[in-house]
Protein backbone atom coordinates (compact mmCIF):
# COMPACT_ATOMS: atom_id res chain seq x y z
CA UNK A 1 0.00 0.00 0.00
CA UNK A 2 1.38 3.39 -0.92
CA UNK A 3 1.86 6.17 1.55
CA UNK A 4 -0.63 8.97 1.05
CA UNK A 5 0.22 12.80 2.40
CA UNK A 6 -2.08 14.76 4.84
CA UNK A 7 -2.79 17.42 2.03
CA UNK A 8 -3.77 14.20 -0.51
CA UNK A 9 -6.31 13.07 1.92
CA UNK A 10 -7.21 16.59 2.40
CA UNK A 11 -7.99 16.83 -1.66
CA UNK A 12 -10.16 13.30 -1.63
CA UNK A 13 -12.33 14.45 1.61
CA UNK A 14 -13.10 17.76 -0.46
CA UNK A 15 -13.70 15.90 -3.63
CA UNK A 16 -16.23 13.54 -2.02
CA UNK A 17 -17.85 16.89 -0.22
CA UNK A 18 -18.44 18.30 -3.25
CA UNK A 19 -20.02 14.88 -4.79
CA UNK A 20 -22.34 14.96 -1.72
CA UNK A 21 -23.44 17.95 -2.18
CA UNK A 22 -24.33 17.68 -6.16
CA UNK A 23 -26.44 14.52 -5.19
CA UNK A 24 -29.76 14.43 -6.47
CA UNK A 25 -32.66 12.39 -5.79
CA UNK A 26 -36.14 11.27 -7.68
CA UNK A 27 -39.20 12.73 -6.38
CA UNK A 28 -41.35 10.59 -4.27
CA UNK A 29 -44.60 9.90 -4.84
CA UNK A 30 -46.43 9.89 -1.77
CA UNK A 31 -49.94 8.14 -1.61
CA UNK A 32 -52.63 8.88 1.00
CA UNK A 33 -56.67 7.81 1.42
CA UNK A 34 -58.47 10.60 -0.43
CA UNK A 35 -62.72 10.02 -0.34
CA UNK A 36 -62.30 7.01 -0.11
CA UNK A 37 -59.63 5.90 -2.23
CA UNK A 38 -55.75 6.19 -2.57
CA UNK A 39 -54.50 8.62 -5.02
CA UNK A 40 -51.18 10.24 -5.36
CA UNK A 41 -50.65 13.19 -3.08
CA UNK A 42 -49.20 15.36 -6.01
CA UNK A 43 -52.50 15.18 -7.70
CA UNK A 44 -54.71 16.23 -5.45
CA UNK A 45 -56.73 19.44 -6.05
CA UNK A 46 -55.44 22.78 -4.26
CA UNK A 47 -58.02 22.17 -1.13
CA UNK A 48 -57.27 18.15 -0.29
CA UNK A 49 -53.47 19.09 -0.38
CA UNK A 50 -53.91 21.85 1.26
CA UNK A 51 -55.68 19.72 4.17
CA UNK A 52 -52.67 16.80 3.56
CA UNK A 53 -50.48 19.57 4.92
CA UNK A 54 -52.50 19.93 8.10
CA UNK A 55 -52.55 16.05 8.91
CA UNK A 56 -50.75 14.67 11.85
CA UNK A 57 -49.89 11.03 12.36
CA UNK A 58 -51.60 9.95 15.59
CA UNK A 59 -49.91 7.93 18.04
CA UNK A 60 -51.40 6.56 21.61
CA UNK A 61 -48.28 7.14 23.40
CA UNK A 62 -48.52 10.75 22.72
CA UNK A 63 -52.33 11.82 23.03
CA UNK A 64 -53.65 13.22 25.74
CA UNK A 65 -56.01 10.10 26.40
CA UNK A 66 -53.47 9.20 29.14
CA UNK A 67 -53.19 11.24 32.31
CA UNK A 68 -50.70 9.72 34.02
CA UNK A 69 -47.44 8.23 32.95
CA UNK A 70 -48.31 4.81 34.80
CA UNK A 71 -51.38 4.04 32.28
CA UNK A 72 -49.22 4.77 29.15
CA UNK A 73 -46.63 2.65 30.33
CA UNK A 74 -49.35 -0.09 30.89
CA UNK A 75 -49.96 0.41 27.09
CA UNK A 76 -46.37 0.32 25.82
CA UNK A 77 -46.20 -2.82 27.56
CA UNK A 78 -49.82 -4.54 26.38
CA UNK A 79 -49.02 -8.71 25.22
CA UNK A 80 -51.19 -9.81 22.25
CA UNK A 81 -54.48 -10.35 23.04
CA UNK A 82 -55.54 -14.36 23.88
CA UNK A 83 -57.54 -16.07 21.62
CA UNK A 84 -60.85 -17.66 23.19
CA UNK A 85 -60.31 -21.35 24.10
CA UNK A 86 -62.61 -23.78 23.36
CA UNK A 87 -65.98 -24.48 25.85
CA UNK A 88 -65.50 -27.69 26.29
CA UNK A 89 -61.82 -26.89 27.82
CA UNK A 90 -62.91 -24.21 29.88
CA UNK A 91 -66.90 -24.36 31.07
CA UNK A 92 -66.14 -26.02 34.35
CA UNK A 93 -63.15 -24.08 34.89
CA UNK A 94 -65.22 -20.89 34.96
CA UNK A 95 -65.63 -18.64 37.58
CA UNK A 96 -66.04 -15.02 36.85
CA UNK A 97 -65.73 -12.55 34.06
CA UNK A 98 -65.32 -8.46 33.25
CA UNK A 99 -66.69 -6.87 30.69
CA UNK A 100 -65.00 -3.99 29.09
CA UNK A 101 -67.47 -1.26 27.42
CA UNK A 102 -67.90 2.04 26.25
CA UNK A 103 -71.06 4.05 26.01
CA UNK A 104 -70.71 4.85 22.67
CA UNK A 105 -69.82 1.51 21.73
CA UNK A 106 -72.24 -0.12 18.54
CA UNK A 107 -71.18 -3.56 19.31
CA UNK A 108 -71.41 -3.50 22.91
CA UNK A 109 -75.30 -4.02 23.85
CA UNK A 110 -75.78 -7.15 22.54
CA UNK A 111 -72.26 -8.51 23.85
CA UNK A 112 -74.22 -7.17 27.84
CA UNK A 113 -77.38 -8.65 27.02
CA UNK A 114 -76.15 -11.62 26.32
CA UNK A 115 -73.73 -11.80 29.78
CA UNK A 116 -76.78 -10.16 31.50
CA UNK A 117 -78.07 -14.15 31.16
CA UNK A 118 -74.81 -15.54 32.15
CA UNK A 119 -75.37 -16.57 35.83
CA UNK A 120 -71.75 -15.90 37.39
CA UNK A 121 -70.01 -12.98 38.95
CA UNK A 122 -69.22 -10.44 36.87
CA UNK A 123 -67.70 -6.68 36.56
CA UNK A 124 -68.83 -4.32 34.18
CA UNK A 125 -65.75 -1.65 33.29
CA UNK A 126 -66.43 1.31 31.71
CA UNK A 127 -62.94 2.43 29.47
CA UNK A 128 -64.20 5.85 29.14
CA UNK A 129 -63.34 6.68 32.95
CA UNK A 130 -59.41 6.68 33.36
CA UNK A 131 -59.81 3.79 36.47
CA UNK A 132 -60.91 1.91 33.19
CA UNK A 133 -59.17 2.68 30.57
CA UNK A 134 -56.26 2.23 33.05
CA UNK A 135 -57.60 -1.35 33.84
CA UNK A 136 -57.94 -2.02 30.02
CA UNK A 137 -54.21 -1.04 29.03
CA UNK A 138 -53.19 -3.19 32.02
CA UNK A 139 -54.72 -6.86 31.00
CA UNK A 140 -54.16 -5.64 27.20
CA UNK A 141 -57.66 -4.90 25.87
CA UNK A 142 -57.44 -3.23 22.95
CA UNK A 143 -61.13 -3.20 21.79
CA UNK A 144 -64.64 -2.71 23.47
CA UNK A 145 -66.91 -5.05 23.99
CA UNK A 146 -64.34 -7.29 25.49
CA UNK A 147 -65.29 -9.99 27.72
CA UNK A 148 -62.39 -11.56 30.11
CA UNK A 149 -63.22 -15.16 31.41
CA UNK A 150 -61.52 -15.85 35.02
CA UNK A 151 -61.46 -19.65 36.67
CA UNK A 152 -61.81 -19.88 40.81
CA UNK A 153 -58.32 -18.59 41.00
CA UNK A 154 -58.57 -15.64 38.98
CA UNK A 155 -56.69 -16.66 36.29
CA UNK A 156 -58.02 -15.26 32.76
CA UNK A 157 -58.82 -18.41 30.92
CA UNK A 158 -60.51 -17.28 27.47
CA UNK A 159 -61.55 -13.83 26.13
CA UNK A 160 -64.78 -13.00 23.74
CA UNK A 161 -65.20 -9.70 21.56
CA UNK A 162 -68.66 -10.69 20.30
CA UNK A 163 -71.82 -12.99 20.91
CA UNK A 164 -71.07 -15.83 18.69
CA UNK A 165 -67.26 -15.88 20.92
CA UNK A 166 -68.85 -15.94 23.92
CA UNK A 167 -71.14 -18.88 22.85
CA UNK A 168 -68.13 -20.81 22.07
CA UNK A 169 -66.85 -20.17 25.71
CA UNK A 170 -70.21 -20.58 27.64
CA UNK A 171 -72.17 -23.14 25.91
CA UNK A 172 -70.41 -26.42 26.17
CA UNK A 173 -70.25 -28.08 22.52
CA UNK A 174 -72.48 -31.14 21.32
CA UNK A 175 -70.39 -34.22 20.72
CA UNK A 176 -71.81 -36.35 18.18
CA UNK A 177 -71.06 -39.88 18.58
Amino acid sequence: MTERTLEQVESEIAQVKNELNNVHGTQTEVYARIVGYYRAVRNWNKGKADEFTHRKMFTLEDSNRFDNAETAQAVKEVKKETVAKPAAAVSDEIASYDIFVRKTCPNCPPVKAYMANIKLTGNMIDVDTPEGLSTAASLGVFAAPTVIVYNADHKEIARGHNVEELTAIFEPAVVMA
